[in-house]
């Protein structure tokens, strides 16, 4: 499987990815079996289901749109490579895919020589989910800019739990930390923002985004 397979296999930039039933999570069972035994249909077909969504993970953590599609495309290629070794759970595939892409743009920030802050926001395919609420653009890109200057992991952890909506175990899972290490992650990750946000954080709290 090469690259301009996955190139070319791409979902709209602009559409989320869809919410799958328990069937269909079912169906990834048989998918990936499928992909392990050279079925290319059925890597296009989980490709369709899960790229945008795991695009967008790379996004919030790289901040840089061919670094982030560059790191997904890698994830779905070690999914090409590695599926006929799989086991699928309830949730299908995507707790996998979204533990690989966290860890590859975790590798790809400790390699960049400094932090990027942007002023810009990119497209993402997924809307933020905890902070969908929020009114302000203006107030919305000073938070993504907040969360670009604190640590790695920190970022990933919140980045997975107000973006992608997991719970802590669920975020645990994806980065091979227990609950309370995520926890630990979250609350000092937020102290932090509260620091760089002052004047946002008592509105933001106040509807219950943080």
């Amino acid at each position: 499987m090469s690259r301009g397979l996955v190139a070319a296999t791409r979902t709209d930039g602009g559409q989320a990815a869809p919410r799958l039933t328990a069937e269909t999570r079912t169906d990834e069972v048989e998918l990936v079996a499928a992909v392990g035994s050279g079925d290319g249909d059925a890597f296009r077909l989980l490709m369709e289901r899960h790229l945008g969504g795991i695009v967008a993970v790379a996004r919030r953590m790289l901040r840089d749109d061919a670094e982030a599609e560059d790191a997904a495309q890698e994830a779905f290629l070690r999914l090409w490579r590695s599926s006929a070794t799989l086991e699928i759970g309830p949730a299908g595939i995507r707790p996998w895919l979204r533990r690989v892409v966290s860890n590859l743009c975790l590798d790809r920030v400790r390699g960049q020589s400094r932090v990027k802050v942007v002023d810009e926001l990119p497209e993402v395919p997924e809307p933020a989910r905890q902070l969908a609420g929020l009114e302000s653009q203006d107030t919305q890109r000073r938070v993504e800019m907040a969360m670009q200057k604190l640590p790695d992991r920190q970022r990933l952890a919140l980045t997975l739990f107000h973006f992608e909506g997991l719970s802590q175990i669920e975020i645990g899972q994806v980065m091979g930390v227990s609950d309370e290490a995520v926890e630990s992650l979250l609350s000092r990750a937020r102290r932090q923002l509260k620091v760089e946000l002052r004047s946002d954080w008592e509105s933001l709290r106040n509807d219950g985004e943080l």
